[in-house]
């Protein structure tokens, strides 16, 4: 048991190094802070709203960028692997694929919580330096958006287990839209109720992952309900609970996927 938890935290480690190394990551990162600090322009102009301004522009910009770099290393983290015939070494070895697909998982999930870390404490300084607090409200936030990522990681690796990069990562960013978008899914079947198309886009509503459920400030999280923000009423730590264990359920099921059928992929 510890030598395979061994081989996982060696290859969650050498995925974690390749992905800091990686140049699209490091400029996607500098547009994220040039966004923060763009958005101390915008608060200038705007009438006594500059923490306002920046807290949203922060989170929005943690929330996209982090989304592109997670889906571009998501959807070619193993396809490198296959490109530079790397996995043919690693897998003849003592390491199951699945031990191999997994570590791989863990190494891009980790990156993804640095990376919101990172810009959170960038975000941090900026409003404080603007006069704001960044206080539990926007940690909370924040966490729901780091598991959005890690949650998006796991589709993207379950797709790219079987598919080419340029199919993982359009069905990964199509998944990504409509789970953006299941509450409006929802209404729409309602306006078509008891029709074919409403059992459709109940189904397509229910099945696909809800990444509503994690970027909600500014946001309605019920049909009719109240809209929550974090400068006014914010969701609760039992909802960013509820909200962890939901990711790591679906996370679980798309890594299960995932290595079944990497596992009866042919690499000759």
């Amino acid at each position: 048991m510890s030598d395979r938890l061994g081989r996982i935290w060696a290859i969650a480690l050498n995925t974690l190094r390749e992905a800091v190394r990686n140049r699209v990551l490091a400029v996607l990162f500098v547009f994220a802070v040039a966004l923060m600090a763009f958005s101390v322009v915008l608060g200038e102009l705007s009438l006594n709203e500059e923490v306002r301004v920046m807290k949203d522009l922060g989170l929005a910009g943690t929330s996209l960028v982090g989304t592109v770099i997670a889906l571009f290393l998501g959807v070619n983290l193993l396809s490198k692997e296959l490109d530079r015939k790397t996995v043919y070494f690693v897998i003849p070895k003592p390491l199951h694929r699945w031990e191999f697909l997994v570590g791989k998982f863990f190494g891009l999930a980790g990156t993804m919580v640095l990376l919101v870390l990172l810009m959170s404490l960038i975000l941090s300084a900026f409003v404080v330096a603007q006069g704001g607090q960044h206080g539990w409200t926007m940690i909370r936030a924040e966490i729901l958006i780091a598991l959005e990522l890690v949650l998006l990681c796991a589709v993207a690796l379950f797709f790219s287990s079987f598919s080419s990069p340029y199919l993982s990562a359009m069905f990964t960013a199509c998944l990504w839209i409509i789970g953006r978008n299941t509450v409006e899914l929802a209404s729409l079947a309602e306006k078509f109720a008891d029709t074919p198309l409403a059992w459709v886009l109940q189904g397509i509503a229910r099945a696909v992952p809800d990444f509503h459920l994690f970027y909600v400030s500014g946001a309605t999280l019920e049909r009719g309900g109240a809209t929550v923000s974090v400068h006014e009423t914010f969701v609760s730590w039992i909802y960013v609970g509820q909200a962890a264990l939901y990711a790591a359920g679906y996370t679980g099921i798309c890594l299960i996927a995932a290595t079944i059928l990497f596992a009866r992929r042919d690499f000759t």
